[in-house]
Formats: C-alpha cells, structure tokens, sequence
C-alpha cells in the first residue's frame, strides 16, 4: 500500500462526517423547532386555498346536506386480523388508531410489558376528507355515520338523507397482512356537484411518536417519503422543518419513522386518466428532543371522484414495518394498477451502493436470518463472507506494498542519485523504471480500498434500515438497532450525549490498531519526501478514530458492531500477510523479473514510467522553448 490508500481512507472519513454533517440540524432549525414563526403560520391561513387546502376546519353547515348527522355521536367500531388492530370512529368515518401486534415500542419491550404497539392514534393523527358539492363542502369529519354492515375484518358505513342520497365509507383488512383498503362512494347525489367536480380533497396528518431508544439516531431515519408517479421515490429532508408542492401524481405517501410507516395509496376511479393523488401539497415539521415525538407530518391532496356514483373512490393503507421484502410483496393485493415499489420507502443508499445491498446484502442477510441464527452471529458471518471476497484483492495489495518494501534499498540509491528538489521528475522517472522493470505496480494498493469502500457504505445503509435487528439482544447491548450504555448519565454533554458506547470504543481502539498496521507497513516502503508526507499523515489517520468516536456513539450497536469486527478481522488478515510473506524469497523472484526484462526494452519503461518519461521531455522541451523567447539571440 502507499499514500494512496491512505487517502482513499481518508474518502472513507469525508464521506461519513459529510453525511453526519448534512443530517445535523441547524442552529436555525433547533430555534425552529422551539419558536414556530407565529406571524408564517397566519399568512399561511389566511392565504387562497387550494383545491386539497380547502379542508380547513371551519363550522359545519347545520341546514346543509346531512344536517341531522352533525349533532351525532361517535362510537369506535374495530376490525382485526392476524397483524393488525383497527379502530374506526363512526363520527367522520375515519381511522382513529392502529395497533401492531407483533411488535412493541421500546420502552414496553424495556419494561417487559407484552403490549402491541400503537403506530397511529387520532390523538396525535387525522384524516378529512371534503367532497365540494354546489353549495357547501362537506366534511366527513363533521358527521356521523352509521354502521349497516360488519365482520371481523370489514365494515361498511353510511351518511343518509330523507331523499335517498348517500355517502358510504368501506373498509376491509387484508387477511394476514398489514394493509387496509377504504372505498369513499357516493349515491344519488350527481345533481348536487358541479359539472366541473372530478375530485375529492383529502387532508392526512400524524405527529409520528418516537418508538425507539435514541431520539437522535431514530430521527435520522424518519422522513416523509412519497412516490412520483412512474417515477423515483422522493422525500423531505430528515432534520428541521420542510415543505414542498408536487405538480404532478404521486402514487403514494408514507409517514415514515424508522422502523414503522403509515402509508396511504389512492387508486382513484376507474374512469380517471391518473388513479393517485394530485395537487400534492407536504409539510414536515421537526419536534423537540425529549417531547416523546420525531416530527409532525401533513399531506394534502386530491383524489379523483365520480359524482355520479358509478366508481368508488378507493384508498389503500398500510400500517407496517419497513421491512424490505415485505414492502415488495404488497404489490400483489395492490388496488392501483402500477406497480407500487413500497420496498424503495426503505433506504439502501446511493445507486451503486443500493446495488450491493439489494443484490447481496439483503439476499445473504435472509439466508442466515432463516437459519434461527442470532442477530450478532449473522452479523459476523456477514462480515467473515465479506472479508473472503475482498481477500484476493487485499492480497495483491499487501503483495505490492511487501514488493515495494524489498526494493526500498535500490529507490533509497536512486533518491541519493537526484538529491536537488530540481531532479524530482528525474528522479520519480528513474523510480517508476524501476518498479517497471522488477515487475512492481505502485498503484496495486488502492485496489481494495476501491473495493472495500462502497460495502462499507453499503453496510452504513443497510444496518440502521434492517429491521431485523429491531429488540435482538447481543452480548451487553440490550438491542442491536440502537446504541448500548457502558455509562451513561443525566445530561447531554456536546457531541458525546449521555451516554459512552463500549461497541462504538471497541470499533474506535480497532481503528487504532489497523492504522497503526496499514501506517508500519507503509513506512517500509517510502523514503525521502514520501517519508516526511507520511509522518503528517500519521496524525491525521489516528484522528479518524477520533472523529469516528463522536459520530457513532449514538448510532446503533449492530453498527458499531459491524464496523468492530471487520476491521479486526482486516486487522488479523494485514497480520497474517505479514507473517507469512518470506521477503528473502519476495526479493529472488523480483531479480528473476528483473533478469527477463532487462533485455527488453518495453519492459524497462513501460506503463506509468514510460508517460512520466514523456511528461519529463514535455516539460524539458517548454523550458527550453520558454528560454528562447527570453534570449531570442541564443536561437
């Protein structure tokens, strides 16, 4: 290895304090977050609505359409399945909470109570629908509806008149899955809209609760996410507040906190060119550290509607984890047409490392997963399988570096050769020749940092994303998906927290030892200018695990995990190499090379010498040149 892959290392840094830096807020977006502007919000209000902001809460029409059902009461009708628990509230016909019954929050599973954890409650949450008619909004949250019809699973809820018209809301759980599907139909009612109504508005919103352990590390991974129709994946920025205004459709909109989601899908009518949502308007809002929530989600939309009754307006809920290959089975009980790509509201990182993780990390981590392993042996496997592939190409590279190190004494003749700074391209020349002739690439070490960087990357993504971890014990950290306590105190200290993580410190002290292994076997191979540089970029490679420190004590343990292990096993491979590379015999073969390629002359100066060569001559010819038009009488 030389310089170079020190400074791939040193990407590695840059690449991780960049994302820790942009997912950072603000001191703007702290103040944000404690003084809302006040003055902002009014103008917002007192703004012309559009077409899905015409939801805003205002009396309801008591000698309107429905009238008699506004003084209605409320009552909560569940529905139920192998997954999930539904409560509906007969009074705007809406979903008022959501219970998960295979999972727990944290601080249920942290006091051992057995209770299912609740993803969405009307305390917190809403969804209003408004249907412009030709004298009045109705807003279904201001009536209530009755039940005519129910089942475990299915309910059926109607708004009627005198006259025969009515709205009616259906929904019906998914057997064994985590989806609810609702359908908003209308009868009787055709000469009450305007020939120009096409749409309902439809206004959702959550204050999303924090389930997890670390408010920071969990917030990180929360966003509002939506899909464009026929088109990528979108979202809001995860730290402070955001907001943005979609033109076209979008299929759908996920509320969306780490490990959970609530998600809504329209399908639209039948008859309408563009079945999702459009005139999309969404607003995220950051929360307080220590308020018991992440952020406060609104989307407002408009859906298409038949006014004549003939098609439902139909909407697709799911209430679920972020499990990738759960979200790629939904497809197959979609109601829209297209394929939806729930999978993409789990983030697998830039494309090339999205690869990784879609093709091989997910493919390897289900393997294991199946087999009953727990999460920290599937974790080491993973690391082990990984360590095997990048064994070859790490071989070649300690190889380079071990060849470069058995040909220092003849580079050390070269450098007293061309001592003056003047001759360093002659000297660099001579030097690239040489490894040239013996068989030597300087840049063999780069390789596997080239290679190794982006499953790094990978791995960054896909831990924090895997939910699998989610409550998995290992060792003495309570829970893989956030960070373990050797000590821990009351008050949050700057960069630290409250908190000291032994994985994160075990993966710190590993970096040590592996620098100090990648910065001894460097060494051995540089001289002169090299050796100096060297000597600057041992300080800056015992500063990674510094910065590295203050980054990962609040992620989670199965990354710091991850990152512990493999540089320990790297560690041990650097060692092994070592030990086991006889540089007597390293050295005979190298003259063996040297003996073949000293009668050919592509071989003495080849590759990069050959083109440092003719830079040289380049740069020898513009000097004299350069001389001539000083000294025109010396032509």
């Amino acid at each position: 290895m030389d310089k170079n892959t020190v400074i791939g290392m040193l990407l590695i840094v840059l690449v991780l304090v960049g994302f820790s830096y942009f997912n950072t807020p603000t001191q703007e977006q702290i103040a944000a977050q404690h003084q809302p502007e006040q003055a902002e919000k009014q103008k917002a209000e007192s703004s012309q609505p559009t077409p899905a902001a015409s939801i805003a809460a205002a009396s309801p029409d008591t000698t309107g359409l429905f009238a008699p059902a506004i003084s209605g009461k409320g009552e909560v009708v569940t529905l139920e399945n192998e997954k999930i628990k539904v409560n509906v509230n007969t009074k705007g016909g809406a979903v008022e909470s959501v219970w998960l019954k295979e999972f727990k929050s944290y601080d249920d599973y942290n006091a051992g109570r057995n209770e299912a954890l609740c993803l969405y409650n009307s305390a917190d949450a809403s969804t209003d629908i408004v249907l412009e008619t030709k004298h009045q909004n109705l807003r279904l949250a201001d009536y209530a509806f009755s039940v005519v019809a129910k089942s475990d699973s299915t309910l059926t809820l109607q708004l009627k008149d005198e006259s025969g018209r009515e709205i009616a809301v259906d929904y019906a759980l998914v057997p064994n899955n985590y989806l609810l599907n609702m359908f908003v139909r209308v009868v009787g009612m055709q000469n009450d809209f305007g020939a120009k109504t096409k749409s309902l508005a439809i206004t959702w919103k959550d204050r999303v609760r924090q389930q997890e352990k670390g408010f920071y590390f969990e917030n990180m991974y929360s966003t509002l996410t939506y899909k464009l129709s026929g088109d990528d994946t979108e979202k809001l920025k995860e730290q402070g507040n955001d907001e943005t205004s979609v033109t076209g459709g979008v299929d759908w909109i996920a509320f969306k906190n780490q490990y959970f989601s609530s998600l809504l899908m329209a399908a639209g009518s039948a008859d309408h060119a563009n079945a999702g949502f459009e005139n999309v308007s969404l607003k995220s809002q950051q929360e307080e550290e220590g308020s018991g929530f992440l952020k406060s989600y609104t989307a407002e939309a408009d859906v298409a509607f038949d006014p004549a009754g003939k098609q439902a307006t139909g909407f697709q809920y799911y209430f679920g984890p972020n499990n990738y290959r759960l979200l790629q089975s939904m497809d197959e009980h979609r109601l829209a047409q297209a394929d939806q790509d729930l999978e993409e509201l789990v983030y697998l990182g830039w494309p090339i490392v999205r690869w990784i993780n879609r093709y091989f990390t997910i493919y390897v981590f289900d393997w294991l997963t199946q087999m009953g392993l727990p999460m920290g042996v599937v974790l080491l496997l993973i690391t082990i399988l990984l360590r095997i592939i990048v064994y070859v190409p790490s071989k070649k590279s300690y190889l380079s570096s071990a060849k470069m190190r058995v040909l220092k004494p003849k580079v050390d003749e070269i450098a007293k050769k061309y001592p003056k700074t003047e001759d360093a391209m002659k000297r660099q020349q001579e030097t690239m020749a040489l490894y040239s002739q013996y068989g030597v690439s300087p840049m063999g070490g780069c390789l596997p940092m080239l290679v190794q960087m982006p499953i790094w990357i990978a791995m960054f993504n896909f831990v924090p994303n895997a939910i699998e971890l989610r409550q998995e014990r290992f060792l003495w950290a309570e829970d893989l998906s956030t960070y373990d306590s050797l000590l821990s105190w009351p008050a949050e200290l700057p960069l630290i927290g409250n908190h000291l993580s032994l994985f994160c410190l075990l993966f710190c002290v590993t970096n040590v030892i592996y620098s100090v292994l990648m910065m001894r076997q460097q060494r051995d191979t540089m001289s002169g200018e090299q050796a100096q540089q060297m000597k600057i970029m041992q300080w800056m490679m015992f500063l990674m695990p510094v910065f590295f420190f203050f980054m990962f004590n609040k992620y989670s343990s199965g990354l710091n995990y991850y990152y512990f292990i493999s540089l320990l096993a790297g560690a041990l491979v650097m060692w092994y190499l070592r030990k086991s590379t006889d540089d007597a015999k390293l050295l005979a073969k190298l003259e063996a090379n040297y003996e073949a390629n000293k009668h050919n002359p592509a071989k003495r100066q080849s590759g990069l010498a050959a083109r440092l060569a003719a830079l040289q001559e380049q740069q020898e010819e513009l000097r004299k040149r350069q001389q001539q038009q000083r000294n025109p009488k010396n032509k």
